[in-house]
């Protein structure tokens, strides 16, 4: 453990987001976006990678490591948190390591539209942060939930895998769920806050058919929704949703999504010319337009309501990278690496 502490000291000293450890490799830090070998380490050997997993792992994780070869927890280190998992590579022992900050960002603070805040302010609806892994997501969450519970007295329930973010009660009750330990699944403890008199619940990550058809359900019920998906753009995260019923089913959610639905907010972490990252992003809200869009099997056209109803306050994602280049916080080069539509991209530029 002494050489999992010496690194995790030198991850919070130098600001690094993550760490990666493996069996027979050298020690990875990741610093504003990028990768860092740290090459005066010396590799991991199994022995190590053992004992390291031994130390970190409760009981409980431990079966679970067992049987799916793979593991995720929360870890704590003098009193810093991270998001940890653990898996096999060819039989290699590896773990990642994210560093989670202690204090709750504000939107303002992450750099993140005033009108996210909006949308913490409803009293019901489907609102959904999605990117790749390593993008933000989360905090963006985390920073939505406790505007809320700042601003209101509500009951707030979170269910995550594992927990991440650690809410002090201010103005709102918030209790945290963590899937393994206080409840089976994201689906059971999704069943299960309709007992518990709650107004508000974040789900970690929509992962199946049942809890995206529950939170819908609980959305259209007059509760407030807060997830994510793993998924590039808003179009995208509409057919993932729908693509994950079977085709008697994909109507009905339709009809659901179309109604509850009250924002996606896409977003990426971009190398900023100074150092550091920026988030760029899209957000589409679900008006009329978008409504009937998804009623009607029409998701390929959300793009370009998104493109045009700027003025409604929806966000096209390479307007935004635009806005960015222009502004000299990013190089027009990374605009072009991360649009996924660079052609539109250039006649913006």
């Amino acid at each position: 453990m002494e050489d999992l502490d010496t690194l995790i000291e030198l991850i919070i000293k130098e600001g690094a987001s993550d760490l990666h450890i493996s069996e027979n490799r050298n020690p990875y830090i990741r610093v504003s976006g990028q990768l860092v070998p740290l090459t005066k380490y010396s590799k991991f050997t199994r022995t190590v990678m053992e004992n390291i997993i031994k130390a970190v792992l409760s009981d409980l994780k431990k079966e679970a490591f067992k049987v799916s070869q793979s593991a995720d927890f929360a870890y704590n280190h003098k009193g810093e948190r991270f998001r940890a998992h653990v898996y096999l590579d060819q039989q290699k022992l590896c773990m990642t390591l994210r560093h989670i900050s202690k204090n709750i960002p504000t939107l303002a603070q992450l750099n993140l539209p005033e009108s996210l805040g909006y949308f913490a302010r409803l009293k019901s609806g489907f609102f959904l942060v999605v990117g790749p892994t390593g993008h933000g997501k989360s905090t963006t969450l985390a920073s939505m939930i406790e505007t809320i519970n700042s601003e209101r007295l509500e009951n707030i329930i979170t269910i995550e895998d594992p927990i991440e973010y650690l809410f002090t009660a201010q103005k709102s009750i918030i209790h945290q769920r963590e899937v393994g330990i206080d409840t089976p699944s994201f689906g059971s403890a999704l069943h299960d806050s309709f007992r518990a008199d709650v107004n508000v619940i974040m789900v970690g990550e929509m992962r199946d058919a049942d809890t995206i058809s529950t939170a819908v359900s609980a959305a259209e019920t007059g509760h407030l929704v807060f997830s994510t998906l793993h998924t590039n753009n808003v179009a995208q995260t509409v057919d993932r949703i729908i693509d994950s019923f079977n085709s008697t089913q994909q109507n009905q959610i339709r009809i659901q999504l179309a109604a509850s639905l009250s924002g996606i907010f896409s977003q990426r972490l971009i190398p900023k010319i100074s150092g550091g990252l920026t988030p760029a992003y899209e957000l589409m809200i679900n008006n009329t337009a978008v409504s009937n869009l998804i009623r009607d099997k029409r998701t390929h056209e959300l793009n370009t309501v998104i493109e045009t109803s700027s003025a409604e306050g929806m966000i096209d994602f390479n307007r935004c990278l635009v806005d960015k280049v222009n502004k000299g916080e990013i190089s027009v080069e990374n605009a072009y690496l991360y649009s996924s539509n660079p052609r539109s991209l250039e006649k913006l530029l």
